[in-house]
Formats: C-alpha cells, sequence, structure tokens
C-alpha cells in the first residue's frame, strides 16, 4: 500500500477536511512523506474521470464530490428541515450537548416532533442521560459536514435565556439561508451515510 492509497483512505473514513499533521499522526509516518503522498493522490484525482476530487480547504485536505454533481445530490438525497426544526437543530448545536428537557424548556413542545426528524436525518445523536431521566442530544459529524460548521461558540449554562434563544434564533437563520445555497452540501458525506 503506498502512502497516497493509505491518506485516500484515511480521507475518505474520517469525511471531514485534516490538516497535513492529523494524516501523518493517522498514516503513523512523517509530515515530509504525507506531503509527498498528498501531491501523489491530489494528481492522481486530478487526471482521473472521477466524480471525487481531493482539495485543500482553510481546515485542511477533503475528499469530495466534485462541484460538478452538486446538483445531482441535491436532487438524490435533498434535506428538507422547518423552520421551526432548523431552531431546535440551532439550539441543539449551540448548547452541544443539550437535555431533551432543557431543550423543551427553550424551545418548546415542538421538539418532540423535531428531535425523531433531526435523529432520523442523522443531524442529531439522542442517548439516555445517566444522571437524569431525560436524553442527552448532540449534533453529529453529518451536521458539521452538511452545514459546513466546523466551529459554534458554546453557550455556557449561566447565560439568560433570551440570550440563548437570541442565538438560537441567529443559527437558525444562518442554517435557513445555507439550506437555499446549492453549495451547502457536502455530497460524499450524504452518500456514505444514506
Amino acid at each position: 500500500m503506498t502512502t497516497a492509497t493509505k491518506i485516500e483512505a484515511i480521507l475518505y473514513l474520517k469525511g471531514k477536511p485534516l490538516s497535513l499533521g492529523e494524516i501523518a499522526e493517522y498514516a503513523a509516518c512523517d509530515r515530509a512523506t504525507v506531503e509527498e503522498g498528498m501531491m501523489e493522490l491530489i494528481d492522481s484525482y486530478a487526471h482521473r474521470d472521477s466524480a471525487l476530487e481531493v482539495v485543500e480547504t482553510p481546515h485542511g485536505y477533503s475528499l469530495q464530490l466534485r462541484s460538478d454533481f452538486h446538483d445531482l445530490v441535491q436532487t438524490l438525497i435533498p434535506v428538507e428541515l422547518g423552520l421551526g426544526a432548523l431552531r431546535t437543530l440551532a439550539a441543539i448545536a449551540l448548547n452541544n450537548p443539550i437535555l431533551q428537557s432543557d431543550l423543551i424548556e427553550l424551545r418548546g413542545s415542538g421538539v418532540y416532533q423535531h428531535v425523531p426528524e433531526l435523529v432520523e436525518l442523522g443531524f442529531v445523536r439522542k442517548r439516555r442521560d445517566h444522571d437524569s431521566r431525560s436524553y442527552s442530544l448532540q449534533v453529529t459529524p453529518k451536521f458539521h459536514q452538511y452545514f459546513q460548521i466546523e466551529q459554534l461558540p458554546q453557550i455556557l449554562g449561566s447565560s439568560p435565556k433570551e440570550e440563548q434563544l437570541e442565538l438560537d434564533l441567529s443559527l437558525a437563520a444562518e442554517l435557513d439561508n445555507l439550506s437555499e445555497n446549492e453549495d451547502i452540501t457536502n455530497p460524499e458525506v450524504s452518500q456514505k451515510i444514506a
């Protein structure tokens, strides 16, 4: 197995942009070897008639579907979320992780409809919390990859409810705007998960 092949496998399995240092750590080799392997891999994909490509993003190197195929993905794997579900998703993302009981207090009883939908779409993970009778909710890697959001501000538990709601609505508006833009999907991730 060549270094380029190993890098390709790492990028595919991680499903998100990785720095050269991270790739070197996963490949158990030095950075110079990874740089050579990366150049070989990028060159190989550039000369293939493939739907995939290796690109350098601001967050690192990524194996992704070529932009020519984004319309096809929108047709095959559309994600339609209502405004309420987007706002619930924003609240979960900003308070990640959050107890479902706290989310209900923050967003209201509509959470009971939104959470199963978000779990089914793969944006949220729901687990029984050992310290309470509620469920712990957190966003999944698919959320970050689909909406291409790497870092979210963390909200402290001591923040006033109004400030949390304002931030939740702000992120929901951002997600809503992104969902109207055809470039928001990271198709290879959606294909892997679907």
